[in-house]
Formats: C-alpha cells, sequence, structure tokens
C-alpha cells in the first residue's frame, strides 16, 4: 500500500485548488478543510456503515472498471465484519460516457433515495462489461429506482472527485484511502482486510 501522510496531502490539494496568492494560517486551514469534508464528511456522496466512525474508507470507483466490479462487493463485508468503520463512495468515470451516465444516476439515486443506493449500485457492479443506456436503465427498473434524470449536483461532485483525485496522484480505479495509507487498485480479500485491521488498529 502507497503510504501518504494525509496532512500532508490536504495540504498539497488545498493549496491547489484555491488561488494562488498567499494565504494565511487561516485560509489554509479553512481550505483544507474544505477537501476533507469533501473526502470524507461530504452528504453528496453516498456511504455505507458506521455512523460515527473510528475509521472511514474512501473508494474512488467506475461502475465501467472490471476491477472496481471485483472489489466492490469487500465493501459491505468490511462494514459488516468492522462496526466501527465507514465506507464512501467517490465516482472517476474514466472509461466511457456510460460511466458518466451510471455514476450520475447513482448520486442522484443516493440524493433522493438513499436507501435505493445499495442495491442499483450492486446491481451496476454485477454487470459484466461495459454498460450502455439499455443496461442502466435495467439496473433502474431491477433495483426500483424512481429518479429519472441526473440532478446538476451529481455532475459537480463528479468534478469535485476527479480534481482531488488527480492531485493525489490517482490515475486508476479502484483507488481505496485507508486511514494513512492509499491502495491503488484491487487486492485479494484477505489482503485488504489485513489493511482495514491495522489501521482501525491506529486510528
Amino acid at each position: 500500500m502507497k503510504k501518504i501522510m494525509i496532512t500532508l496531502m490536504l495540504l498539497f490539494v488545498s493549496t491547489q485548488m484555491v488561488a494562488a496568492e498567499v494565504q494565511t494560517p487561516e485560509q489554509e486551514q479553512r481550505a483544507q478543510k474544505i477537501v476533507y469534508d469533501f473526502l470524507f464528511n461530504d452528504p453528496n456522496s453516498p456511504r455505507i456503515g458506521a455512523k460515527n466512525p473510528k475509521l472511514t474508507l474512501v473508494v474512488f470507483t467506475d461502475y465501467n472498471c472490471p476491477y472496481c466490479k471485483k472489489f466492490d462487493p469487500y465493501l459491505e463485508r468490511i462494514v459488516e465484519k468492522y462496526p466501527d468503520v465507514a465506507v464512501v463512495f467517490k465516482f472517476l468515470p474514466y472509461r466511457s460516457e456510460s460511466s458518466v451516465t451510471s455514476a450520475r444516476d447513482a448520486l442522484t439515486v443516493w440524493r433522493s433515495h438513499p436507501e435505493q443506493f445499495m442495491k442499483f449500485n450492486d446491481i451496476l457492479m454485477a454487470k459484466k462489461g461495459y454498460h450502455d443506456d439499455a443496461s442502466i436503465q435495467e439496473a433502474k427498473k431491477r433495483a426500483g429506482v424512481s429518479v429519472t434524470t441526473p440532478d446538476a449536483e451529481s455532475l459537480m461532485t463528479i468534478k469535485r472527485s476527479l480534481l482531488i483525485a488527480e492531485k493525489l496522484g490517482i490515475q486508476g480505479t479502484p483507488a481505496t484511502l485507508i486511514g494513512e495509507g492509499l491502495l491503488p487498485g484491487w487486492v485479494p480479500f484477505e489482503q485488504f482486510d489485513e489493511m482495514v485491521s491495522d489501521a482501525l488498529k491506529k486510528s
């Protein structure tokens, strides 16, 4: 797992996201808080697990990514095994237009009917190969999703995720923030489980 220092990472990202003029310590602190809150506390980003977690994992994912499809089932298993862990979903629609469409639909479902999100997410992730409009509509039907048009906030959330991922040096999915480390790509569940357990002990 790639080791990163969260505080230094937040400082780097936040200073890159604001204007080039010299910042006061208060401005830097405020910028860091904006980045931190988006990563870990954004109400527009889907989340599962503990309400008041000791450890929050942030997973960057894509509904057309074959490794994300293998990794995604781990997330529910992890929050079931560790009651003090939460998982936040961030979408990086790198692969095709349907990556954007499915991500926007999922974010809109989360905002309007959060109880429908995981079923919709699981159906989208279960499809082999890339999505198209027909498969996304079929996923909505199977999940009982009532959302028809993605909202504007879904696009803004994706843009913020893409910007922060770029600053973190994330170039593919899945990518997962685990405590002080960044796990790029897929690993077997046992390895992921060990990483989460170790990070939880340090939190």
